[in-house]
């Protein structure tokens, strides 16, 4: 999708509406701003960038692990040091 917007001289945008529908933008959201290329933006709630990163860690990791009985074990060998 393409849609056309023009900045304002306080350096705003409105998002055109079928723009902020199809990415799931809704009034109120905090939206995080990413700059990913020479003049390209990329806009996402907190939301939408904790999951992304949950997508990205559960691809890297196996099904097998249990990554909170590794934490907690790892913070008593930690405690049993001290």
């Amino acid at each position: 999708m393409i849609a056309k917007a023009r900045l304002n001289e306080q350096g705003r945008v409105v998002i055109p509406a079928e723009c902020r529908e199809a990415a799931g933008l809704k009034p109120g959201d905090d939206v995080l701003i990413e700059v990913v290329g020479d003049g390209e933006l990329r806009l996402r709630t907190k939301r939408q960038a904790i999951r992304r990163a949950q997508e990205i860690v559960a691809r890297s990791l196996s099904t097998k692990r249990d990554l909170a009985s590794e934490l907690i074990e790892e913070r008593r060998k930690e405690a049993a040091r001290e």
